[in-house]
């Protein structure tokens, strides 16, 4: 009898986790078709038009860490404004059906730290830094004062000579 209920009690907790997972929705951040040089090009127009850097955060759709810092980032009012003020965002895919490997190639391998990785680019499409996100995290997400501090040390006005006198 202990035994029949517990194949019983295990049929059931997996048949509950199997409907949680059926019915929840899939995210689709990233676009493993999209023409990634395409966008790098398109935003560091747009960046050195309006004297603001490009954040590329490298990851995909497969990646819970990618995904929780995306929505930190849209659900904290003041992350947002800092990122749409000061950078031109590409979310670039890494993911086994497009690697973008000539690109992360030509950004010096970023993925070596993982994923999420943020790059910044000036508006030559030239990196200038490369974060391991893992430096942005704090307890079971990431911090919202450290990634703060990033963006503001990355951006474009940070890095003007007049900005930085001693």
């Amino acid at each position: 009898m202990k035994r029949l209920l517990l194949i019983f009690f295990t049929l059931f907790v997996a048949s509950a986790g199997f409907a949680q997972t059926a019915t929840k929705p899939a995210v689709h951040l990233y676009n493993p078709q999209a023409n990634a040089q395409a966008d790098i090009d398109a935003a560091v127009a747009k960046a050195k038009a309006a004297k603001k850097h490009v954040f590329v955060q490298v990851g995909g759709n497969w990646c819970i860490w990618c995904i929780r810092f995306h929505d930190l980032v849209d659900s904290t009012p003041e992350l947002k404004d800092l990122l749409n003020k000061n950078y031109e965002t590409v979310l670039l895919n890494w993911s086994p059906e497009n690697k973008n490997e000539a690109i992360l190639k030509k950004f010096n391998y970023p993925g070596r730290f993982g994923f999420p990785v943020f790059l910044i680019l000036d508006g030559d499409g030239k990196l200038i830094h490369t974060q391991n996100s893992a430096y942005l995290e704090e307890g079971n997400g990431h911090s919202v004062k450290k990634i703060t501090d990033f963006l503001k040390n990355w951006n474009y006005a940070a890095l003007q000579p007049e900005n930085n006198k001693y």
